[in-house]
């Protein structure tokens, strides 16, 4: 499939990104920048942040902290957070971007589709009637309409405070 505006995608095509540094998702948190890291909110457990590479605009995943490849290791706090910061986003980008509908869900191992399959995390994908237009369907290719930026400010206030 073309791709006519990611260049962000280059980094991870060209492997670039895959380091020895350990977890991406652990080391994530740990920088100063959370608009440059992406990171729209930091719970107790979890933290939410725009993927980086998108399926649609709007991506968005949920992380816990703890390192683990199988949901089913995370205590009681950690799973409840994560369910409720998926509630969180899916309004905030109802309130921002108005979808149609969401694709929400994990790819747990790397056979189920896991591009980074050692720490889990959630996608949430905004839906547009037609977001399965000719483009991707007939011309192979995928048109993400909105710098990585512009959605992190249209959805960074619906973080800022707990509602």
């Amino acid at each position: 499939m073309n791709q006519i505006w990611a260049p962000w995608r280059m980094t991870y095509i060209a492997g670039i990104d895959k380091n020895d540094d350990g977890c991406v998702f652990c080391r994530k948190p740990q920088g100063a920048d959370d608009e440059e890291g992406l990171i729209l909110y930091r719970g107790k457990r979890c933290y939410v942040l725009q993927n980086l590479y998108p399926y649609n605009n709007g991506h968005l995943m949920i992380v816990p902290y703890t390192h683990t490849s199988d949901p089913a290791t995370l205590d009681d706090e950690s799973s409840l957070e994560l369910w409720r910061l998926t509630m969180k986003s899916k309004a905030a980008l109802k309130a921002a971007f108005h979808p149609d509908g969401f694709n929400i869900g994990m790819n747990i191992e790397r056979v189920a589709g896991a591009g980074i399959d050692q720490h889990i995390h959630l996608h949430i994908v905004p839906r547009w009637s037609g977001d399965t237009n000719f483009m991707p369907v007939v011309g192979e290719t995928k048109v993400i309409s909105q710098a990585l930026s512009d959605t992190y400010k249209a959805l960074k206030r619906y973080f800022v405070a707990e509602n």
